[in-house]
C-alpha cells in the first residue's frame, strides 16, 4: 500500500500514545513525537518506508498550523495585556536571542549555529501553556491573559523568522535576497488586504449560501493552500501565505465558521508534522550526550524564566504575576520546531544540532506541567521568608473583621455575591489573585485581598479564624481543596460553600465535609427542565416533582438537602406559575374611581393586586380602599387563567377575550 500503509500506521501509532500523554496529563503533541520516534529509522523494529513522504505532507500540517493561527488572531486578545504584549515580547525575544548565542559560543558553536540556537529557544510554546493552564484552573486570570499575550506575538514572529533566519547562511548574498523578500511581502500584503479583505469573504457568502458543509470545508482548505501555494511561487514562505489567508478570513463574519471547521483537518496534518519531527529524534544521541542536554535544558530554563519574570516586573506585574509567567514560559515552542525543519532543508544547521536542540525542546516541554504547578508554592514560601512585605488589600473596614464571609474569588459569580453582600450590609472581604478583578473590586468599594487564598499568610490576613463562611467561586478542584482545607486549620469551624465543575468531584468535596455545592451546569439544567415542561402545559406540582427527584438522583447524600433550601427551590418553581405582571390603566378603563375592595378584583379574577406606581411613587400592597386612576401601573399577581381573566376584565371587546 505504500505511504497509505505508513500512514495508517502512524495515525494508530499516534493515537495510542496521544492515549498515554493524555492519562499523564501531558499535551497530544509529545504523544506524536513519542509515535514518530517509535516509528522513526533510529529505534529499529517497525520503520516507516516513506519519510521523505510524511515529511512532505507535513509542510501542509504547518501551513494549516499557521492557517488556523491568523483565523485565530484577533487584537481584542491583546488589549488588556497590550503594552506588554507588543513591546516586551520583542525586547524578550531580542534578550532571548543573545542569551542564546551566548550558550552557543559557551559551547563551543560557531556563529550562525548560535544564533540559531537563540532564535529557536527564544519562542514558547502555545500548546503546552494552555493545556497546562487549563489543567491547573488558571486559566482566566491577568498571569494567564500576560502568557497568552506574549504567545501571540511570539507566533507571529514566527513568519519573519521563517524567511530571515535562512538568509544567514551566506550573509553578503543574503542581504539583497532579505530586502527582495522583503518587498515581495509587502506588496503581497498590500493585495491580500485590499484585494483578499473583499474577495476572499465574498466567495466564502456565496458558497455558504448553497448549503453544503462539505463545499465550504474544501473552500476553506481551498484558500489557506492555495494562497500559501502563491506566496510559494513567488518566492516567498508557503506557510507565511497560509497565516496572511487566515489574517484575512479572520475579519470576516466566516472567520470563526472557518477556524471551526479547519481544526479537525488541521490537527490531522498537525500530528504528521509533529510525528515527523519525532522520525528525526535519535534516541541513541540522548543517551550518548546525556550530560550536553542536560545542561543545555537548565541553561534554557532558567535563563529564560529570569528573562520572562524581568519583562514582567519591568511592565508593571508585581505579587505572584512574574513568578507565574517566569515558571510558564521557560519551555521552547512547538513553533520552534517549524523553524528547525526549515533550517535542516536549507542546510543552515546540522543534523546533530538538530538533535540536540529538539531534545532539548521536548524535555522542557515535559517539564513544564511540574514546574508550573510550584507557582503557588514558591509564592507562599516568599511571603514566609519575607513576612514584613505587606499584603495589598483595598476597601477593608477599620474595624476588626468578625463573623465575616470570606469569598474566594471576584469573577462573574463572586462579583454578583459581593453586591448581594453589600446590599444587606452582611460583613465580607474577598480575596483574588488577578490583578485585573482586584483593580475592578477596588473601584467598585468591595474590599478585596490580592493574594492566593489557599496560602496560610493571606488567609491570616482574611481573618479565616473568626469568619462564619467560607465561598468557593473558583471551579478548579486543585484550588478549592487547598484553600478550603488550609481554613480548617485556622478554623474548624467554618462553614462553606463551594462550587463544583464536575461529578467526578463530589467524592473529595465529600471528604472534605462541604456538603454545600453549587453544579451551575446542573442547576441550568433543571430550569431549562423547568421551561420546557411549562411551556407544555405540565402542572407545575408535577415539574417540582421531577425536577426535585432529579436532584436527588444525582446529588444524593452530597448537595445540602436543608428544609430552607428546598423552600426556595419550590419559591423558584412557584414564580413561574404566579409571575408578577405590571398593567398599565388607560382612559375609559373600568376600574378608573373604583377602590380595590369595590371592584371585587380577587372575586371576580382570581388576581392579587400587590403594587400601584402612580406619578413615580410605589404603594405596596394597597389597603382595600385604594382607589384607581387612569394612568397607574397596577402589579398583578395569580395563576395565567387568573392574569387572562383579568386583561379580559380590563378589555372585554379584546381578540382573545372574545374567542370561544
Amino acid at each position: 500500500m505504500g505511504i497509505a500503509a505508513d500512514i495508517i500506521v502512524l495515525v494508530l501509532t499516534a493515537f495510542f500514545c496521544g492515549l498515554i500523554m493524555q492519562r499523564l496529563h501531558q499535551p497530544l503533541i509529545l504523544g506524536y513525537i513519542m509515535a514518530g520516534i517509535i516509528l522513526g529509522p533510529h529505534t529499529g523494529g517497525f520503520t516507516i518506508a516513506e519519510v521523505h513522504n510524511i515529511e512532505l505532507l507535513a509542510e501542509i500540517g504547518v501551513a494549516l498550523l499557521l492557517f488556523a493561527l491568523g483565523l485565530e488572531f484577533s487584537l481584542k486578545d491583546l488589549k488588556p495585556v497590550k503594552h506588554i504584549a507588543l513591546i516586551g515580547t520583542p525586547l524578550q525575544m531580542l534578550l532571548t536571542i543573545g542569551f542564546g548565542v551566548m550558550i552557543g559560543k559557551f559551547l563551543g558553536f560557531d556563529g550562525k549555529t548560535s544564533l540559531w540556537l537563540g532564535a529557536l529557544i527564544s519562542i514558547s510554546s502555545t500548546m503546552v501553556i494552555l493545556k497546562t493552564l487549563m489543567n491547573q484552573g488558571w486559566l482566566g486570570t491577568l498571569s494567564s491573559k500576560v502568557m497568552i499575550g506574549m504567545l501571540i506575538i511570539q507566533d507571529l514572529a514566527v513568519v519573519p523568522l521563517m524567511i530571515i533566519l535562512p538568509q544567514m547562511n551566506d550573509p553578503a548574498t543574503g542581504a539583497g535576497i532579505l530586502v527582495l523578500a522583503a518587498v515581495k511581502a509587502a506588496i503581497f500584503l498590500l493585495a491580500m488586504f485590499f484585494l483578499g479583505t473583499r474577495l476572499l469573504p465574498y466567495l466564502l457568502k456565496r458558497i455558504a449560501r448553497l448549503g453544503s458543509r462539505e463545499l465550504f470545508l474544501l473552500a476553506i482548505t481551498t484558500i489557506g493552500l492555495g494562497v500559501g501555494f502563491v506566496t510559494y511561487k513567488v518566492g516567498l514562505s508557503f506557510a507565511f501565505g497560509a497565516f496572511i489567508a487566515g489574517m484575512v478570513l479572520s475579519e470576516s463574519d466566516y472567520g470563526h465558521q472557518a477556524l471551526s471547521d479547519i481544526i479537525p483537518l488541521r490537527d490531522l496534518f498537525g500530528l504528521l508534522f509533529f510525528a515527523s519531527v519525532g522520525m528525526l529524534l535519535d534516541p541513541r544521541f540522548l543517551f550518548d550526550h546525556f550530560g550536553m542536554i542536560l545542561l543545555l535544558v537548565s541553561l534554557v530554563s532558567i535563563g529564560k524564566g529570569v528573562i520572562f519574570s524581568s519583562i514582567s516586573w519591568i511592565f508593571g506585574y508585581r505579587n505572584v504575576i512574574p513568578l507565574a509567567v517566569g515558571l510558564g514560559l521557560f519551555q521552547v515552542g512547538e513553533f520552534s520546531f517549524v523553524l528547525a525543519r526549515i533550517g535542516i532543508s536549507t542546510d543552515s544547521i546540522s543534523s546533530d544540532f538538530y538533535n540536540m536542540f529538539l531534545t532539548t525542546a521536548v524535555m522542557t516541554m515535559v517539564l513544564t506541567p511540574f514546574i508550573s504547578a510550584q507557582t503557588s508554592r514558591l509564592y507562599g514560601l516568599k511571603k514566609k521568608l519575607f513576612r514584613h512585605e505587606p499584603l495589598e488589600s483595598m476597601n477593608l473596614p477599620e474595624d476588626e473583621l468578625r463573623n465575616h464571609i470570606v469569598i474566594a474569588g471576584y469573577g462573574s459569580i463572586g462579583s454578583q455575591i459581593s453586591k448581594v453582600l453589600r446590599r444587606l450590609a452582611l460583613p465580607f472581604v474577598v480575596v483574588e489573585l488577578d490583578q485585573h478583578r482586584v483593580e475592578l473590586a477596588k473601584a467598585a468599594g468591595i474590599p478585596i485581598i490580592f493574594g492566593d487564598g489557599s496560602q496560610e499568610i493571606v488567609q491570616e490576613a482574611l481573618a479565616v479564624e473568626r469568619a462564619s463562611l467560607l465561598v468557593i467561586t473558583a471551579p478548579g478542584i486543585i484550588t478549592a481543596r487547598a484553600i478550603i482545607s488550609n481554613a480548617r486549620k485556622l478554623n474548624p469551624d467554618i462553614k462553606a460553600v463551594a462550587r463544583i465543575s464536575n461529578p467526578d468531584f463530589f467524592a473529595v468535596f465529600k471528604e472534605l465535609q462541604v456538603k454545600n455545592l453549587v453544579y451551575p451546569e446542573f442547576e441550568a439544567g433543571l430550569e431549562m427542565i423547568r421551561q420546557v415542561l411549562l411551556f407544555e402545559r405540565i402542572p407545575v406540582p408535577e415539574i417540582q416533582q421531577y425536577t426535585e427527584e432529579l436532584r436527588q438522583e444525582l446529588l444524593a447524600n452530597v448537595i445540602t438537602t436543608d428544609n430552607d433550601y428546598q423552600t426556595l427551590g419550590q419559591l423558584r418553581a412557584a414564580e413561574q406559575q404566579f409571575d408578577l405582571q405590571w398593567v398599565d390603566l388607560e382612559d375609559g378603563s373600568p376600574l378608573s374611581g373604583c377602590s380595590i375592595a369595590e371592584a371585587e378584583i380577587r372575586k371576580a379574577t382570581g388576581v392579587s393586586v400587590v403594587g400601584i406606581i402612580r406619578q413615580g411613587e410605589l404603594t405596596t400592597n394597597p389597603p382595600p380602599d385604594f382607589r384607581f386612576q387612569h394612568g397607574d401601573l397596577v402589579a398583578i399577581i395569580g395563576s395565567a387563567s387568573a392574569r387572562h381573566k383579568f386583561h379580559c376584565f380590563l378589555n372585554p371587546l379584546s381578540e382573545k377575550c372574545l374567542l370561544p
